[in-house]
């Protein structure tokens, strides 16, 4: 986009000296040039951003709010615009009054100081018409909600536990769990009505950098909740909130490569990605370059958001570490509402903590830039196992099967494997497993080399009378290795729930307490838990920056993910001791040998977040979070210093997003 005059921007501000009576009205309008009153809308007013030179590449322009354009609007009176304000200029700090003390609440609908239509439309034309007034996504299926549409309802019905249709929605979450289940499309037809519950009140769609600026400054200005929402893809609520307003960063798509990148640390190829990218997209722009870039394994997940700010593991953590250590600048809307980049040169102490720290915590990431690797060979195999009844494989030889292939982690982990799989009871009611591979995979490495390292667990499968079919392959790039070999993601179950382990490499080498470690998870399986597992170790390669990330993952030999589920009609206390079960029973047991869990996907409820998502970094990052947020803008449940507040009226073994947020200590 090119520069934009402020001309038509400061018609807005006579026009409001001239409201008079009209400040009520829900349309403001402007002073024309004939002297007449016109509507101010997206055609009368342009956006309230100047085009300033993006400093990373001297060459890209970057819409932003600067302090021009604020003092050029608040020159000629403009109703409101102290809202706007930078939180570090004098407006902004005499705003300061909104900071809560103990025992205050944000501002929630229905408060005095809830912003009038007024003030909304306002910032709907200063942000060129980005502000959308949440439609939960499944109103369209009931018949009282306004925006009943039979068609679109079959749709959303049709795609629920597709990811696509969440992402394309400002607001709609993978986990309804934590948004309270009161808009579910599945009952339309109750005769129920859809309620907003825990989705925010209003989302901006961000296309440019200043209006994330715009949301920041105003919501910090009148207290508002503040939430930041890209794909949806979240396991903890993080991505919503009753009473917020949502910045909604999914639309920004750029990818931009270089051939050549130069950091203190690095030298080579690059990818500049923007907050939306989703995984599916960067590794299609990584190919396409003939490159091979770090993400996730599923395809819907937004890489700069959430997934790189809280580490994120990958298929090729083994071999380069986690997401947060593939990142080389980023670009960042701080709480005061500034936009800065941060590099291992610029903002030291925000790249470290940006990299691993946790999304929605210490600003709203714009845009970040990443290494690219080389292209190379990945081979490996998947399979799927059924036990019991019909089978070869009973119980007996299934577990020790597993444990055949859990004593090997360290030995493979060292040779760069990425082993996932997953561990379900069977699907046909009958008693049993199903065991699926998806992949056994190994970076760097061709089918021959796999075949011969994967030898030994074969030879030992075998000779258990382990029933087990292997389908190997071997591709040139990565690409073609994801595409054809992961699974699709299945999403928006709301009848589930969630925790993960950290197990580091050091029990291996005592081999009564690895046993005890494979007896209790072993144990927690045969209780009702189903397993997702990888055998990886993200640790920090040689000549990778320190980072906030958790400490916990650099020793990490298996990650596992541990869930509880209960019915659709379950009672209060069913779900209550389902809940507890995951909590108290399951984690408990198993955080003598994994006091860490993995942030983005962890439990909720975690009693001890602070050292199990984030390890020893937990001090410096607080610190951090107190230095650039000292008011606590932006809030998550389990974030840094997210310990200061609680959402209202929430039941002590479950935080759902559906409440007040209010402060509770200092």
């Amino acid at each position: 986009m090119v520069a934009l005059s402020f001309h038509r921007a400061l018609l807005l501000a006579g026009a409001f000296a001239h409201l008079g009576a009209a400040q009520t009205a829900d349309s403001p309008t402007i002073l024309s040039q004939d002297g007449s009153l016109v509507v101010a809308d997206e055609s009368t007013v342009a956006p309230a951003a100047e085009a300033v030179t993006d400093l990373a590449t001297d060459e890209d322009k970057v819409l932003l709010l600067t302090d021009a354009v604020v003092a050029n609007l608040t020159a000629l009176g403009l109703s409101d615009i102290d809202l706007f304000a930078f939180g570090d200029d004098a407006a902004g700090l005499a705003k300061r009054s909104n900071t809560a003390r103990v025992g205050d609440c944000k501002v929630f609908p229905g408060d005095p100081e809830w912003p009038s239509r007024l003030t909304w439309t306002v910032f709907d034309v200063l942000s060129g018409g980005a502000l959308i007034e949440t439609v939960p996504i499944g109103a369209v299926c009931y018949n009282n909600s306004g925006v009943y549409d039979a068609e679109k309802c079959q749709n959303v019905l049709g795609n629920w536990t597709k990811s696509a249709l969440h992402v394309a929605d400002p607001t709609s979450v993978m986990s309804p769990l934590y948004q309270g289940e009161t808009c579910m499309p599945q009952k339309g037809d109750t005769g129920s009505a859809c309620a907003l519950g825990g989705f925010p009140s209003y989302s901006v769609r961000i296309q440019d950098v200043y209006q994330v600026q715009l949301a920041v400054n105003f919501a910090r200005n009148k207290g508002i909740r503040l939430v930041v929402h890209n794909t949806g893809h979240d396991f903890l609520g993080k991505s919503t909130g009753a009473g917020a307003l949502s910045i909604w960063t999914h639309n920004l798509k750029d990818i931009k490569y270089f051939e050549s990148y130069e950091t203190p640390s690095y030298s080579g190829p690059a990818l500049k990605l923007g907050a939306g990218v989703q995984v599916a997209e960067l590794y299609a722009a990584a190919n396409k370059h003939g490159v091979t870039a770090v993400g996730g394994e599923c395809a819907g997940v937004g890489v700069a958001g959430g997934y790189t700010a809280g580490g994120g593991h990958s298929p090729l953590s083994t071999k380069y570490g986690l997401a947060s250590d593939q990142v080389l600048s980023i670009d960042v809307v701080l709480p005061n509402g500034r936009f800065i980049t941060a590099t291992e040169t610029l903002n030291k102490d925000l790249f470290w903590a940006l990299r691993g720290g946790g999304g929605a915590t210490f600003g709203v990431v714009t845009s970040i830039t990443v290494k690219a690797h080389p292209k190379m060979t990945f081979s490996g195999f998947t399979f799927n196992v059924v036990t019991g009844a019909g089978t070869k494989n009973t119980e007996q030889i299934f577990w020790d099967a597993m444990y055949a292939y859990w004593r090997r982690f360290p030995s493979f982990s060292a040779e760069g494997v990425y082993g996932y799989s997953m561990v379900f009871p069977r699907f046909d009611g009958v008693a049993g497993y199903t065991w699926a591979f998806n992949p056994f995979m190994f970076p760097g490495k061709t089918l021959a080399q796999s075949k011969a390292l994967i030898q030994p667990l074969v030879d030992e499968w075998t000779a258990l009378g382990f029933d087990f079919t292997p389908e190997w392959f071997e591709h040139d790039n990565f690409y073609d290795a994801w595409t054809r070999h992961f699974p699709t993601e299945t999403v928006a179950n709301s009848n589930m729930r969630t925790s993960s382990r950290l197990f580091p490499g050091d029990i291996w080498s005592n081999v009564t307490k690895r046993d005890a470690m494979f007896d209790t998870v072993k144990q927690i399986v045969k209780e009702g838990s189903a397993l997702i597992q990888y055998n990886m170790n993200p640790a920090q390669r040689q000549g990778t920056p320190d980072s906030g990330a958790n400490s916990h993952w650099r020793t990490a030999q298996w990650f596992a993910i541990m869930g509880t589920n209960w019915g659709p009609d379950a009672t209060e206390v069913q779900l209550e001791s389902s809940n507890r079960r995951l909590t108290d029973d399951w984690n408990g047991r198993m955080r003598p040998f994994g006091p860490g869990g993995y942030l983005n996907e962890g439990d909720v409820m975690e009693p001890d977040f602070q050292d199990a998502f984030y390890g020893s970094n937990y001090a410096r990052l607080l610190k951090i979070k107190r230095e650039v947020d000292p008011d606590d803008v932006f809030w998550a449940p389990t974030a840094v210093g997210s310990e200061r507040w609680d959402v209202a009226g929430q039941r002590d073994w479950l935080t759902l997003q559906t409440g007040r947020l209010c402060k509770v200590r200092d």
